[in-house]
């Protein structure tokens, strides 16, 4: 009999936009074990060890460590589902598209949402966020640690400390920096973070890690309303992640390649992971500057994990992303929103952040770029190639 639909098979991509990122073998190889039901003593053994491995990642004592199911947005979405409710008053710090998310979220919610907003890629001063947190006086303060949208890290601390002045929570959106970038939950003072699966940490999107302080679940059982969301009720997810009783079925294949993922960070060591992180980007935007590109975000405030050079002026970015695809199966992204045709969106992070990686995109950027009339000013690859041997 003729196979009608013959076995799937995906092309091979170079992921370096801004997530998906290449997924490490070891992943790959967790994710062929055998599925168990979601409630096996083997899954929850699994669990148990994500938990654990997710204080380390995190760099935090706290002991409230799960994995959503779902999306880094589910994440997002259940730390504003529990942690407002009707008439919470939520201040935003929003200088990029998914801080504005949160505050979407917030609204849909009943929060009262008040913003500190910058324009996309513009960093906070601290002071003035100081000065906002202390006016407003909110119940909440969420910020974006990482933009992806934008390619900007935000500083958590004086947030953080400002919020706790005034007795507020702290949110924190890392689905760009865990992995790649320090998120330090403790030494910050994060009260909720969370992140995703598919960006720093090397594994498919489908989960969302996340940390809950003492001090957040201890507001968590003091609510005056049950949690709009069921599926995402974190006091439901518990009994389930810790009670083992049923409460969803979660797939054994997304814990397995998250619990591969997380043990690769812990035995690489943090730090180390961070390094690597930070000198290949410093490499990368090494080549990016001697091509005569100029980077969207100021120094000191970029992610080492995402890069967001510049489109050169003349130059039609949708044309040089397709031609990276059609020619050299490289994915990456453009901007959008009020960055639409104004940046690329460059992933290194991961498995995929690697010296190698570095000089193969800069080289084949430089290539997309000269179909398109612009000419460099250097070569990208050989600045980037000082800057790594600069770096042993």
């Amino acid at each position: 009999m003729p196979q009608l639909y013959p076995p799937l098979e995906a092309p091979k991509r170079l992921l370096f936009g801004p997530g998906p990122s290449p997924v490490a073998p070891r992943v790959y190889q967790a994710m062929q074990q055998n599925v168990v039901g979601h409630l096996d003593p083997f899954f929850f053994q699994v669990a148990d060890e994500i938990r654990e491995l997710l204080g380390y990642v995190f760099s935090t004592a706290n002991l409230r460590n799960l994995a959503v199911s779902g999306t880094g947005s589910s994440g997002m979405e259940a730390a504003v589902a529990n942690f407002t409710e009707p008439g919470t008053k939520l201040a935003l710090l929003t200088n990029g598209f998914f801080a504005d998310r949160i505050g979407e979220m917030a609204r849909r919610h009943g929060a009262e949402v008040t913003r500190l907003a910058k324009s996309w890629g513009e960093p906070f001063d601290a002071q003035e966020a100081r000065e906002f947190i202390r006016r407003e006086r909110p119940q909440v303060v969420a910020l974006v640690q990482a933009e992806t949208s934008t390619g900007m890290y935000n500083q958590a601390k004086p947030v953080c400390e400002a919020a706790h002045e005034v007795d507020a929570l702290v949110i924190a959106d890392c689905v760009t920096s865990l992995g790649g970038m320090p998120v330090l939950v403790d030494e910050n003072g994060i009260d909720i973070a969370y992140s995703c699966t598919q960006k720093g940490l090397g594994c498919p999107p489908g989960l969302a890690p996340m940390t809950i302080s003492p001090r957040a679940l201890e507001r968590l059982r003091a609510r005056q309303t049950p949690v709009q969301s069921w599926y995402l009720d974190l006091e439901l997810l518990d009994t389930y992640y810790s009670g083992h009783k049923y409460h969803h079925t979660a797939s054994a294949t997304m814990f397995y390649a998250l619990r591969e993922g997380l043990a690769m960070v812990a035995e690489e060591g943090r730090e180390n992971r961070w390094e690597r992180h930070r000198r290949n980007h410093l490499a990368f935007v090494a080549g990016i500057q001697a091509m005569g590109l100029a980077m969207h975000v100021p120094e000191g405030h970029r992610l080492w994990t995402l890069n967001t050079p510049r489109v050169p002026e003349g130059v039609d970015d949708a044309k040089v992303r397709q031609y990276l695809l059609e020619r050299h199966g490289l994915e990456i992204a453009g901007g959008f929103g009020p960055l639409a045709g104004k940046i690329f969106r460059i992933g290194l992070m991961g498995y995929g952040s690697t010296a190698d990686n570095v000089l193969m995109l800069l080289e084949a950027l430089e290539e997309a770029l000269a179909e398109q009339g612009y000419q460099p000013v250097a070569s990208g690859k050989a600045a980037a190639e000082t800057a790594l041997d600069r770096a042993r």
